[in-house]
């Protein structure tokens, strides 16, 4: 059996166990929404399985965990911070699921959250091409994909922050965060984080068979354009804010930034 075999087969061993303990959680606290939270940690770790185990030179691997150990940590912090706000009220996702999945919903979350744990496994290729490359030097494309992810990051950070801070002010409480970059798309930090997929598949690029990686930011991107990205959070918009959210979406990108077609509503 391979070192990379067994790398993958360590990776989704730990996160299948870290996803039962955290589904075991979830029913002790009655609200199944942390595993968001545990998700975007888990990529960490299996990022580290994969640089312990596989033969790559340090430099790489150090350059791969930096990024990856900055988007999960602050995805994870993000979405924990967000749970514990509104805990013990549960994410509309979750309610919806809980519906479907009765009158057995604990065994429906269960297989769930294993769901959860495979997705990290599968998304997590690129970190596998990388620790497998030994190459001594870097490439001067790893060198690339090591800069827009930074640039990726801080936007999509900037983004998530504008969002924040408008939502914790009391006077805008019903309305449409309109500021920063969410000013020119309605999903900003959905398109920042497309591009940092795309950064790790670069990272994978110059390693062995490092080309397979870009089906990830590819199904990042199907799945925020039409799964469970962009629908379900314009649904919840349009359902919370109705027509100010409609007046919204038609003036403004829905992904790509750009200047919106009309004035800022007073």
């Amino acid at each position: 059996m391979s070192l990379e075999v067994i790398s993958v087969i360590a990776g989704l061993a730990f996160s299948m166990c870290i996803m039962a303990a955290t589904w075991n959680l979830s029913r002790k606290i009655n609200n199944y929404s942390i595993v968001d939270a545990v998700w975007g940690y888990l990529f960490l770790p299996v990022a580290g399985i994969y640089a312990v185990l596989l033969p790559g030179s340090p430099e790489r691997k150090l350059l791969m965990l930096a990024c990856v150990g900055l988007w999960s940590l602050r995805l994870g912090s993000l979405l924990a911070l967000r749970i514990r706000r509104h805990h013990p009220k549960e994410d509309s996702r979750y309610v919806t699921l809980r519906a479907g999945y009765a009158p057995a919903v604990a065994r429906g979350f269960f297989r769930f959250f294993q769901y959860q744990a495979i997705s990290v496994s599968v998304l997590s290729i690129p970190f596998l091409m990388i620790a497998r490359n030994d190459t001594p030097e870097l490439d001067p494309r790893e060198w690339v994909a090591g800069g827009l992810f930074l640039f990726s990051f801080l936007l999509e950070a900037l983004s998530d922050f504008q969002k924040d801070r408008f939502n914790q002010n009391p006077i805008n409480r019903g309305k449409n965060c309109d500021v920063g970059l969410w000013h020119y798309s309605r999903h900003p930090n959905y398109f920042f984080e497309i591009f940092i997929w795309v950064s790790f598949a670069l990272l994978a690029v110059p390693s062995p068979g490092g080309w397979i990686s870009f089906f990830c930011p590819a199904l990042i991107f199907y799945l925020i354009l039409k799964v469970t990205g962009i629908p379900l959070s314009e649904a919840e918009s349009l359902k919370s804010r109705g027509e100010a959210f409609r007046a919204y979406q038609q003036r403004t990108s829905v992904l790509i930034p750009w200047f919106p077609k009309q004035k800022k509503e007073e």
